[in-house]
Order: structure tokens, then sequence, then C-alpha cells
């Protein structure tokens, strides 16, 4: 073979590349940059999805602080999240400020529970996995159903913030005397995400799905 004919052959498989259309991806990598160039999808609530934000009255929270030290002066994420609620047009009816001891949270969390005027119970702290959180167990005589989905998105969102350290949260919601009760972190930044993305947008709906408001309201 001439040294000639060695080069040519040497450097066809090359020329078929360049020749290649580039619009055909090659290899994992390549995929991944096509994926990541398609548009992001757009949720569109459809209008009946819309009606039901509008609460016919006043949707009445109260608030629960779980700590060993903090109370109403230095209770920022409790203060947060009655900013946050009035904002948004809800009515805060009620604060409570217990220790991290289960009869103690039981109890606060059960009489706001049978308050008439209350729709929503939001407690604040207690539900990492140290040995004094113990929200979860505290609560846990007074549910009735859970609701999976808010755990779930809350740690999904949080790992943006945390990373892995978000699986170390029992931030959960229930159903509870046909209130919604949800157990947040103490953390403000742990507070503002629950209640901005997921709580506020869908709580007037599901008080109404709970059945809290006049039939045909």
């Amino acid at each position: 073979m001439t040294a000639r004919r060695a080069a040519k052959r040497a450097t066809a498989p090359a020329a078929r590349a360049k020749r290649r259309p580039a619009s055909q991806p090659r290899g994992p990598a390549a995929k991944a940059r096509s994926r990541a160039r398609r548009p992001a999808l757009e949720i569109v609530r459809p209008p009946e999805h819309a009606k039901r934000q509008k609460p016919p009255r006043p949707i009445g929270c109260a608030i629960v602080t779980v700590s060993d030290t903090r109370r109403a002066p230095d209770d920022r994420s409790g203060a947060l999240a009655h900013e946050l609620l009035e904002r948004s047009g809800f009515e805060v009816l009620r604060r409570a400020w217990v220790r991290d001891e289960r009869g103690a949270i039981r109890r606060a969390v059960g009489a706001l529970l049978r308050l008439r005027a209350v729709d929503c119970v939001i407690v604040t702290g207690g539900t990492g996995m140290a040995k004094r959180d113990v929200t979860p167990e505290a609560v846990a005589p007074l549910v009735q159903r859970e609701l999976p989905g808010f755990g779930e998105m809350f740690r999904a969102r949080s790992a943006e913030q945390v990373g892995a350290a978000a699986w170390f949260s029992r931030a959960a919601a229930y159903v509870a005397n046909g209130r919604l009760l949800v157990l947040l972190p103490g953390s403000t930044a742990a507070v503002e995400l629950a209640l901005e993305k997921l709580l506020l947008p869908e709580l007037a709906h599901a008080v109404r799905l709970l059945g809290r408001f006049s039939p045909g309201a």
C-alpha cells in the first residue's frame, strides 16, 4: 500500500464524521443537551379551578410554634407565617407557643382544631430527627387522614435549598377534625417555601374540599 493510499484511508472516518448531519445527536451528553433546549412545560389551570380559589368567607388559621426556647418576641418563623397568611387575605385567629413535649403539643393543637372558626392549623418546629423533635408523634392521635403529597413536594423543593439534607425533614399535612393540619420545620426559609409555593396557592381549595364552606358557596 502506498503512503498516499494509507493516509487517505486513515482520514476517511474523520471525513465521514464531519459529513454527518448536526441534527443527529451522538451519545448521552448530546442527548442531554438536546433535552435541555426544550421549552419548559407551562401548567395552566382550568377556569373552574381558579374559581375554587376564591373563598366565600375569610379562612381562619392558627399557628403553633414548637420550641424549648422561642416565644412571641423572638419567634421569627411564626411571625413570618402570620405575615404571609395575612398578606394573602387569610385571617390568623390564634397563636400558641409550646415546648417540645408530646402532651403540650397535642393539647395545644387539639384545642385549636376544636375552634369553630379555625379552618387550618400550622405547626412550626419539631419535625426533624433529633431526640426532641416529637411533633409528628404528638399529633398522630388527632389525625384522620394523611396527605402525603405535601411532604413529598416540600422535600423536593427543599432540596434546592439544603441539598440532600432535605430528607431529614418530616414536614407533613393531614386532615384532623375536618380541618387542615400542616407541620413545618422551624426555620424561616422552610416556612417561606412551604407557604408561598405549596400552602397559600391551594389553601382555599383545600378548605373547600374539606367541606368547611356552606353548601353551594
